[in-house]
């Protein structure tokens, strides 16, 4: 370890389970000399094992719905107090899907859940930081990350309306991020993070093939949710002061891949017949 938050205060949200990458953040900010807050939804709670990284980590529990304003005011005073003083840094890890949940296709959304979805794992990112704004919350040179998906940029057809929401959430961590920098000294950032086999992500249909898919065409593999947890560090710590406004990939090299040996030889292999067959259509139609 190398002491890179000793002394640092911060909010973790959104840790579930030891799959959880915010699980994962929570432990390497310990490690690395960080005190801090963590938080999730009430349901969360009873649900998830919340108060054992707890334990582990020497922190404390505040119950908050993302969606609420009084919750997030009632987290960021109460994180205030435990801590004693302004944040250093904040990981927004909060994502979830009606429609997916459901089995709902994205040409033929339920809308209510849709808003429901938009408000939990996107709205919630700027409630949240308006909150921190407003209430002069965090310490110069303090930062807040969002865990985000490739699919704010790119097509995922089974990542359904999480692909809009990450999309916004990205938006916000700009547009909010100015702000934050220019009066406050206050870095925002967003992670892509490689597909990742955390409780919510097993939740979208084909996840599996995501994640084998993703691993062939990434150079490097896959990043695992300790190794995203390791790269959220850096961004809390002192060493990135002038990182901000950013979307930063944390995928193997995916994000900048166009095709992959792997994925090619596995493809000729599946379906040679069916390529040959569309060269000779292309040559065809060329010579018209």
């Amino acid at each position: 370890m190398y002491n890179l938050l000793k002394g640092k205060k911060g909010i973790i949200l959104g840790a579930l389970d030891s799959k959880s990458i915010a699980w994962k953040v929570a432990e390497r900010a310990h490690e690395e000399g960080a005190i801090f807050v963590l938080s999730n939804a009430p349901v969360a709670l009873r649900l998830g094992t919340i108060a054992e990284l707890a334990e582990k980590t020497g922190s404390e529990i505040i119950a908050a719905d993302a969606t609420s304003i009084m919750d997030l005011e009632d987290l960021v005073d109460g994180a205030m107090k435990i801590l004693g003083g302004k944040i250093d840094f904040v990981l927004h890890s909060i994502g979830m899907s009606v429609n997916v949940r459901r089995g709902n296709h994205y040409t033929h959304q339920d809308y209510n859940f849709t808003k429901t979805g938009f408000d939990v794992s996107a709205l919630s990112f700027h409630r949240l930081m308006s909150v921190l704004y407003q209430r002069d919350a965090m310490n110069e040179w303090g930062s807040v990350v969002a865990l985000s998906y490739m699919a704010a940029q790119r097509v995922f057809p089974d990542y359904n309306d999480m692909a809009d929401n990450k999309a916004y959430l990205e938006s916000v961590a700009r547009s909010f991020g100015y702000f934050f920098g220019r009066d406050k000294k206050v870095r925002v950032n967003t992670i892509s993070q490689s597909p990742t086999p955390t409780t919510a992500g097993n939740g979208v249909k084909g996840f599996d093939g995501f994640i084998a898919y993703a691993e062939k065409m990434s150079p490097l593999g896959n990043a695992t949710a300790l190794e995203c947890a390791d790269y959220t560090i850096s961004l809390f710590s002192d060493l990135t002061k002038k990182v901000t406004l950013q979307n930063l990939f944390h995928d193997g090299g995916f994000s900048n891949m166009g095709v992959s040996t792997a994925i090619m030889e596995d493809f000729m292999k599946d379906f040679q017949p069916e390529a040959k067959e569309i060269v000779e259509e292309t040559k065809d139609k060329d010579k018209k």
